[in-house]
């Protein structure tokens, strides 16, 4: 049998992830399919809208086949590590090619890029710091070095360009034989917050919007019919402002050095952290008061889901030395999903876990289950031990 491999967070899943799903099966022409997907915190450091079991469930009604865990410490990451984790798990399940979609559209191009930013990665790497030197963020700064060593390098302003790059790079510097292909994203951007009034897909960032604004009739024509009844059922969407007063209490209760031991703060943002959470009556506020033009959005949301889940540098690091996952978890599976596994269990470089007992003293597995632990830690009683015991519970869906 042959397996592609997609990198996906499905918050939530919607039209535009089930396009992707066809094309990526219509241009490999994979038997399996096999989507690796961020567990309760996504990239951007954002809690996902509904936790995973509910998210690969959609996945598997959307067409997917098999669903694998990206645990926190490659899931809330830059997009570089992200890549790594996910790219060292799909070559670990012998993926024969990775599909992504992205905003360009053109897979020489990303080769070509991600080619030179091997060759010049030391040049480039002095181009960032130089940038970063005067005072821009380190996208910013990654973005003007790239344009520095390649006039004709990919746009990476553009989420999915940035991410696709990572990918194709992670590809060739684990020395994977993961053929890279890439589909355009179509219609919505990745930040649209407006649901299109012409079409049937939308961004996730304006399906999320929609619903914690209480209009959730308003997405029914941009998700598939088991997306919208889940989302129905669950009702307790997670978004930052649901977190707000447990990230309060920790940095009130929290003294400088604790903070400044957590994984991502550095430069002295500890300070305006703590200053600014005193007089902060809600996230957003919060994070606009604390936002510099060094810190982006992103990253302090980041460093916030960090505190959140006291997951430090010390840890991190010990975590993701190797820039490789270390086991791969399965989540959700159909009939040829577990026939693809029963193909390759004997050759993965990986275990293959079912039961989160079976995983001992694992660095990536210890902030994995804090990451969970917080995640659910807004639920209501006895909601709250009964999803915290389903998680070391519940085996992969089928």
């Amino acid at each position: 049998m042959k397996a592609a491999g997609i990198v996906v967070e499905y918050n939530p899943f919607h039209n535009g992830h089930a396009y992707h799903v066809q094309q990526t099966r219509k241009k490999t022409e994979a038997d399996c399919i096999i989507a690796v997907m961020s567990s309760s915190f996504t990239q951007r450091g954002e809690p996902a809208i509904v936790p995973k079991w509910q998210r690969a469930s959609m996945a598997l009604a959307g067409g997917v086949d098999l669903v694998v865990e990206l645990p926190y410490p490659f899931a809330v990451q830059t997009a570089e590590l992200f890549a790594h984790g996910a790219i060292s798990i799909l070559d670990a399940l012998h993926c024969e090619q990775l599909c992504f979609g992205s905003e360009h559209g053109n897979i020489e191009s990303f080769l070509q890029t991600a080619q030179r930013l091997i060759d010049e990665q030391e040049s480039h790497n002095e181009r960032v710091k130089h940038y970063m030197q005067q005072g821009m963020s380190y996208a910013k700064a990654y973005a003007l070095a790239l344009g520095d060593i390649s006039r004709d390098a990919l746009d990476i302003s553009q989420p999915n360009n940035i991410l696709g790059l990572h990918y194709v790079k992670a590809i060739r510097e684990q020395r994977s034989r993961m053929k890279p292909e890439t589909i355009s994203r179509i219609v919505a951007h990745y930040h649209d917050e407006t649901l299109p009034t012409n079409d049937q897909i939308a961004s996730a960032t304006s399906i999320r919007r929609f619903l914690q604004s209480g209009r959730a009739e308003d997405i029914m024509r941009y998700v598939p019919h088991i997306t919208y009844e889940t989302l129905q059922t669950y009702r307790m969407w997670h978004d930052w402002e649901s977190y707000f007063p447990l990230l309060k209490y920790r940095l009130l209760t929290m003294e400088i050095d604790d903070i400044r031991r957590i994984a991502e703060v550095g430069e002295g943002i500890e300070h305006r952290l703590k200053r600014a959470i005193v007089h902060a009556t809600s996230f957003h506020a919060f994070l606009s008061a604390v936002k510099t033009k060094r810190y982006t959005w992103t990253r302090l949301q980041r460093i916030c889901t960090h505190i959140l889940t006291n997951v430090t540098k010390k840890e991190m690091t010990q975590a993701i030395e190797q820039k490789r996952a270390t086991y791969i978890r399965l989540l959700a599976m159909n009939d040829k999903g577990r026939a693809y596994l029963q193909t390759v269990k004997k050759r993965t470089a990986l275990p293959l876990i079912t039961n989160i007992k079976h995983i001992q003293h694992d660095p990536v597995y210890h902030i994995e289950k804090k990451a969970t632990q917080a995640y659910l830690s807004v639920l209501p009683e006895p909601l709250l031990t009964e999803a915290l015991r389903n998680e070391y519970a519940t085996p992969p869906l089928r």
